[in-house]
């Protein structure tokens, strides 16, 4: 049975409005005190909003593409052995990396429809997400995820300079949807999808992509 995206139905994720409560709380006593200091505090309330927005997209339901998990610039595009703890082996595999500013949508969401095989996470450094060794020693959350036709694909959500929190909003066993929302990391870092040698890549390095629209790769 499929499983019902229960963040679709706010337009600001859950996980904002708390950061936001703290910032205007702090705006308020200091606007007793000192109201230009305030101001910046009440912009700074604004941009939490803004920040831990979680709008709408328009998923291309097609089982052989591969749809980008984050908002932002694909970093990177090589051939990888996916992370040691998710027991795949140690075969190559084709690896799309898109890394998200502080300025991005940071909900990430499925590359693919199919059911999650296994979650993973590691505790790790904090390097700028945007380094190629950032696969390896920083903290991340990996879930692998098996596609409607049983081809594995490994999502890796990696924390980075000032990323200090992954967060997960789904289980083992759980089924997604393509497009569907499974995760968010805070304050900008960076998603890599492992997927098969033989995939066919539609994006290179620099390009900007969308989180549930984007295509990275075909699967053949």
């Amino acid at each position: 049975m499929k499983n019902k995206d229960s963040n679709s139905k706010y337009y600001i994720h859950p996980e904002g409005w708390k950061f936001a409560l703290i910032f205007f709380v702090l705006s308020f006593l200091v606007s007793l005190i000192y109201i230009p200091i305030a101001f910046i505090g009440y912009l700074l309330t604004l941009f939490t909003l803004w920040f831990f927005r979680n709008p709408k997209r328009n998923t291309p339901k097609n089982p052989n593409a591969v749809i980008s998990s984050a908002d932002g610039k694909v970093c990177l595009i090589d051939q990888a052995i996916p992370p040691q703890e998710v027991q795949l082996g140690n075969n190559h595999m084709l690896r799309i990396c898109v890394f998200m500013n502080v300025f991005n949508v940071h909900i990430n969401r499925s590359p693919v429809e199919g059911r999650i095989d296994k979650i993973i996470y590691k505790e790790g450094s904090f390097l700028n997400a945007s380094l190629d060794k950032a696969s390896e020693k920083n903290e991340r959350s990996s879930m692998v995820i098996s596609n409607t036709n049983g081809i594995q694909l490994v999502v890796v959500q990696i924390a980075g300079l000032i990323a200090r929190r992954i967060l997960g909003f789904v289980t083992d066993n759980q089924y997604l949807d393509q497009g569907e929302r499974y995760g968010l990391i805070r304050f900008g870092s960076r998603v890599d999808i492992y997927m098969p040698l033989d995939a066919t890549v539609n994006c290179k390095v620099g390009d900007k992509v969308i989180a549930g629209e984007s295509v990275l790769a075909t699967l053949n």
